[in-house]
Formats: C-alpha cells, sequence, structure tokens
C-alpha cells in the first residue's frame, strides 16, 4: 500500500481557527488525513464557522490532498432512553453533517450508542431507525457518509465488536450513506483479540462479514492501556500499550484497509502524533520502522 491508497494522519486540534490552526497541526505532524471537531467535543454547542477560514482549510486541504473527518461531540446516543439527549443528539448529527458537507469531509463519525439497560436494545434499535433514517435520507448522493463507531462496550452499547454492526445497519435498513469508522483501542475493549497474530486481520475479515465490503470508511489506529476485553477507553502511543505493534502492521496492510484514510487519537505530547503517523506510515510502506518505535 501507499500514501495514494492509505493515507495515515492524526485528530487535529482547531482551537485557533480550522486553517490557523488546523492547518499548522496537520502540516506539524505529517498528516495524510485529518479529522476534526467542528464544535465543543463535550458539549450540544455547534459553531456556524468562519467564511473566511473555512474556505482556507478547505483550499489548504484540497493543495495538500488531504481528506478531512468530522467527529460528532461524546454526548452524542440516539439510543438513550431520554428523549432530551436523543433530540439533541439528531439535531447535532444533522447540523455535522451539513457541516461537514460545507467543508467537503468524508464522512462524519459517530459514536454507536447505548440503550444504557440491558433490557432496553431492541427498543433502542427501533429507535435509532425512526429518528436516524429521516436524517439519512436527507443526505445528498455527494454528501458525507456517517461512519458509525464501534464503543468500547460500556453500558448496554448498540455496537461494541464488529458482529454487533450487523444488526444496527440492518435496523437502518442498510443505509447506503451509512459506513463504519473501526477504533482498534475499542475493538479491544469490546474483546477482539487484535494482538494475536492474524486476529486484527481476523477481526477485519468479520467487519467486511457483518456489513458488507466497502462500509470500511475510515480507521482510528489507537494502542490501548487495557487488556482485552476491560470495556474502558483508554488510548496509548502505537506499539506501546497492550496491542502491540505487529498488530497495526497487520492492519495497514489489510485489503479491507486498502484506500481507507487511518487516523491517530493517541497522546499527542512529546510529537506523539508525528512518531506515530511515521510508525505507520513506514509499516503500510513496508519500510523499516523509525529507530525509537522499533525499540519500544
Amino acid at each position: 500500500m501507499t500514501r495514494a491508497s492509505t493515507p495515515v494522519g492524526a485528530h487535529v486540534l482547531v482551537g485557533g481557527g480550522l486553517a490557523t490552526d488546523g492547518l499548522r497541526n496537520a502540516d506539524d505532524v505529517g498528516a495524510e488525513a485529518v479529522q476534526v471537531f467542528v464544535g465543543n467535543p463535550r458539549g450540544w454547542r455547534r459553531s456556524a464557522g468562519d467564511p473566511a477560514q473555512d474556505a482556507a482549510f478547505v483550499e489548504g486541504l484540497a493543495e495538500r490532498g488531504v481528506p478531512l473527518f468530522v467527529h460528532t461531540p461524546f454526548l452524542v446516543n440516539v439510543g438513550s432512553p431520554t428523549q432530551a439527549t436523543v433530540d439533541r443528539s439528531i439535531e447535532v448529527i444533522a447540523a455535522d453533517l451539513a457541516r461537514g458537507a460545507q467543508l467537503g469531509a468524508r464522512g462524519v463519525v459517530v459514536h454507536a450508542g447505548s440503550a444504557v439497560d440491558e433490557d432496553r436494545y431492541e427498543a433502542a434499535l427501533r429507535q435509532l431507525r425512526e429518528r436516524l433514517l429521516p436524517v439519512l435520507d436527507a443526505l445528498p448522493d455527494d454528501g458525507p457518509r456517517l461512519l458509525v463507531e464501534p464503543t468500547a462496550g460500556g453500558g448496554r452499547s448498540l455496537a461494541a465488536t464488529v458482529e454487533d454492526l450487523g444488526p444496527y445497519l440492518a435496523a437502518l435498513d442498510g443505509h447506503p450513506m451509512v459506513g463504519v469508522c473501526l477504533d482498534t483501542c475499542h475493538a479491544w475493549a469490546a474483546g477482539h483479540d487484535l494482538a494475536t497474530p492474524g486476529g486484527t486481520a481476523a477481526t477485519l475479515d468479520a467487519l467486511e462479514a457483518a456489513v458488507g465490503p466497502g462500509r470500511l470508511g475510515l480507521v482510528h489506529a489507537n494502542d490501548s492501556l487495557d487488556g482485552r476485553g476491560s470495556r474502558r477507553d483508554r488510548h496509548a502511543t502505537i506499539g506501546e500499550g497492550s496491542i502491540g505493534l505487529p498488530a497495526f502492521a497487520e492492519l495497514v496492510r489489510h485489503p479491507a484497509v486498502a484506500g481507507v484514510p487511518v487516523v491517530v487519537e493517541t497522546p499527542s505530547a512529546d510529537r506523539g502524533h508525528a512518531r506515530d503517523i511515521a510508525l505507520l506510515s513506514a509499516l503500510r510502506d513496508g519500510r523499516p520502522v523509525p529507530e525509537a518505535a522499533s525499540a519500544a
């Protein structure tokens, strides 16, 4: 694989402006793909954006050939038993899809959500269908896809394992504007054995079996501070967590990931994102890994 087929990048901070901070931070770490928040990641408030910043950001990404993804805030949960949360979640998803379209984003990532109570799973899937299908039906064919990200498995998750994505997408009638964002830390926390040789490849094969080819739209490449099946979402630097480096070599070389951008959400201190991008790019291209990474 090459950069053209599988760009490797990072979630970048844009607090000083999409163009001012976003492009600078992307360049600083050598990002070939970018993910951003377009509002408060821990609140409901969305930003209308600054036209000048938006235009410069779109132009800058186009010049660099860097695909963009938007991540919805962490509060979003269409499966919630609290209707106020569901209403706000739908509003925010629609708003971020609209902003993503303005910015030329390839996808908008949303956590799969939780039914909260074990006995609400089927009801939550029905609620997902009733509330989210109208949003999906309103999307233009050339707009960003909504990329469902399985969670680490806490609570009564609507999708934690890749197999859970089968009934999740079925509840949405297999809508063509729905894709998948796979987070390696989440998959590990949910019980997928990525660390055993062939385990990451088997997980990707199971993902395609559950949802079909072409649904994977983005990968979050994150190592984990915790053990498999922990249901804890704590990210670690690539190769320095419990998943380990060989799993990420399998990841970036698997046919299901060909053409799919990979972004890191790992600790960014001490140029961590730049290190992880360089490492994943070397694994992807079959080059020797950077010396610091091989010693980790």
